[in-house]
């Protein structure tokens, strides 16, 4: 079976990173995958908005998997995977996740730690999604260490694009000297109000900067009041609101990935021959 690991990434708080993993994740499962999400970032962001409030509370999270194999004990089959109500699975995340982080710094192969956990317990899956902190720390190098892919949410705004620089330089590293196989699968607007000059403008900035040397993915996701609303009720924006131009946004978006996964896998057979 052909598995992707997507990275969600980008450095820049409040660019819509969580809620797009989430519902990429629906998204995905509605086309009939099988997909887990993964939550690498200590506010538990991505925990919370699935119908987890409290993640302190929860007894198995990533930080307890990054314990174990850091202190190379076996890990159990689907260890600390919860089975949220829309048809993904998550791995969940807590405030521990932080402290967890200074561990890393002294642990042997520490950019590897997550490859090596998902390589364990995530065999079963289609797709595996993770949601990255808002920083270029060691959590995030172990995100990027272990995807073949990397989707970066960027907001149509002018601040947040000129950020995307310093990712750039850390996905090229990650190329150079960890994970030669990652590649960025592409730059994601979200937030957008087209109905701004500045949103339009943003958006046009971003296709012509970087649409040369970056693909910037055809489905624009809409600023939305209801968006918003999503992550206080522990549901994805196909429950909250179906038939919405948000909910429609990511169902495109979805269907995106999966013709990109088959046209790599063809392009690879068609190598191979």
């Amino acid at each position: 079976m052909n598995q992707t690991i997507i990275a969600l990434s980008n450095q820049k708080g409040g660019t819509g990173k969580t809620t797009t993993c989430a519902n990429l994740g629906v998204g995905l499962a509605q086309e009939g995958k099988k997909v887990l999400l993964v939550d690498l970032d200590p506010q538990a962001s991505l925990t919370i908005s699935l119908g987890y409030p409290q993640p302190d509370t929860l007894p198995v999270t990533v930080s307890d998997l990054i314990k174990k194999t850091i202190m190379e004990k076996p890990l159990e089959k689907a260890e600390g995977i919860l089975h949220q109500a829309e048809g993904v699975d998550i791995l969940p995340a807590s405030i521990e996740l932080a402290a967890m982080e200074q561990n890393l710094v002294s642990a042997i192969s520490r950019e590897t730690i997550l490859r090596q956990i998902l390589k364990e317990i995530g065999k079963p899956y289609d797709y595996i999604l993770i949601d990255c902190t808002p920083s270029l720390g060691l959590l995030t190098l172990n995100a990027l260490a272990a995807a073949q892919n990397i989707i970066i949410p960027v907001q149509a705004q002018y601040l947040p694009l000129k950020g995307m620089e310093q990712l750039l330089h850390t996905i090229h590293r990650v190329q150079k000297q960890i994970n030669p196989e990652v590649n960025i699968e592409g730059v994601l607007l979200t937030m957008v109000d087209k109905r701004t000059n500045n949103d339009r403008d943003m958006s046009n900035l971003l296709r012509n900067t970087y649409g040369g040397k970056l693909r910037v993915f055809p489905a624009d996701i809409p600023s939305s009041v209801r968006a918003k609303e999503i992550s206080a009720e522990g549901k994805s924006i196909f429950l909250h609101d179906p038939d919405g131009p948000v909910a429609a946004a990511y169902r495109e978006l979805a269907r995106e990935v999966i013709s990109d996964e088959k046209h790599r896998q063809k392009h690879k057979s068609d190598f191979l021959r």
